[in-house]
């Protein structure tokens, strides 16, 4: 189990990064628009830098659901290897078996 903290921060990252997705893609936007003159394109990125850090998407770590645990994690689940082959033997992860041979 990941630090409570840790996990708040992350979910505080989370939260600006939703708050400022649309500013945030409408300077980017400004910036790779080659047709502007590059003094409009400028400017963009200035107010682009002046954003908090913490609000860009790379800033986000992906974390389990469960546990908090940022290693081993699937995408596409939403949690670790270790969450998800502890639900997997309890029979609560519809469809997956354990496998022997």
């Amino acid at each position: 189990m990941a630090k409570k903290g840790t996990i708040e921060r992350n979910d505080l990252v989370k939260r600006k990064v939703k708050k400022y997705a649309s500013k945030r893609a409408r300077l980017k936007a400004i910036v790779q628009d080659r047709s502007l003159p590059a003094e409009e394109r400028f400017a963009a990125t200035m107010k682009l830098a002046e954003l908090p850090r913490s609000s860009s998407p790379t800033r986000v770590r992906n974390r389990c659901e469960v546990t908090g645990r940022p290693r081993g994690y699937y995408r596409k689940l939403r949690m670790s290897r270790i969450s998800l082959r502890q639900l997997s033997n309890y029979g609560q992860v519809p469809g997956m078996v354990k496998s022997s041979w």
